[in-house]
């Protein structure tokens, strides 16, 4: 019995209030690496039967619902294969419902005007089990102080509003950069990754993309990263797990 309640408390915990994701892919660096674990919280947008665990058809539409704001990093449930499957995917948002978005050369175009790209420092992230030169394409893999690393140009932008991070550029690629331009209908999102030129959002329609996203899919707000590992680990050296942790990441917030 007790152990039946612990998981009735844990379910709704998850559901309802927070849940663990992981990153699985480089779609958001720089601001989130392969395996980075982050809490996500579920009741900013409301809740619809993807807040709940498979998906499971309980709650009708969404309930509570509140839209979210430029620049949110949200988890949504993504468009299913043709088997009927779907994934968690994590992006930021860039557009809301009435809004037009473009890209031009690289740059985002909202409501008709430029989003401010900046151009900051380097961003260079090592090479490690969970970015090795399969993710790194030859072109930007480096050394530095005798280790291999990727570098990517890096570019600061800001929304209306003032909100402001960082985007990676890989330099021209025509199929990412010059879009046509994309109105965002009612109850649904425009979402975009950070890594621009290694991304499959809402620019393109699936299963290349996302296509936009409607807010029912929206399952919680990225809030803040917990663990992050760079996968050199052995589950049979139990030492090796501190030393593939990134701690400097751990806590950092969004």
């Amino acid at each position: 019995m007790f152990l039946l309640k612990l998981a009735v408390v844990v379910l709704l915990f998850r559901s309802f209030i927070f849940s663990p994701f992981s990153i699985p892919s480089q779609s958001m660096l720089p601001r989130l690496y392969i395996g980075d674990y982050l809490f996500i919280s579920k009741w900013n947008y409301g809740y619809s039967r993807h807040s709940l665990p498979f998906s499971v058809p309980l709650i009708p539409g969404r309930i509570f619902g509140r839209d979210p704001t430029r620049g949110d990093v949200v988890v949504f449930r993504g468009p299913a294969d043709p088997a009927g499957h779907a994934n968690d995917v994590i992006k930021r948002v860039i557009g809301l419902p009435g809004d037009t978005i473009q890209m031009r050369s690289g740059q985002v175009i909202l409501n008709g005007t430029a989003i401010p790209k900046e151009r900051v420092a380097d961003f260079t992230i090592p090479l490690t089990p969970n970015y090795s030169g399969s993710e790194c394409p030859a072109q930007f893999q480096q050394v530095d102080a005798g280790k291999p690393i990727c570098r990517y140009q890096r570019f600061r932008e800001t929304l209306p509003g003032g909100r402001s991070y960082f985007v990676l550029d890989r330099g021209e690629m025509p199929v990412a950069d010059e879009t046509s331009l994309y109105s965002v209908p009612a109850g649904h999102v425009f979402v975009m990754g950070d890594n621009r030129d290694d991304s499959g959002d809402s620019r393109f329609e699936p299963p290349q993309g996302m296509g936009m996203v409607p807010m029912e899919r929206i399952e919680g707000k990225a809030v803040v990263s917990f663990f992050s590992t760079d996968g050199s680990a052995n589950w049979f050296l139990p030492w090796t797990w501190f030393s593939a942790a990134r701690w400097s990441r751990i806590g950092e917030g969004f």
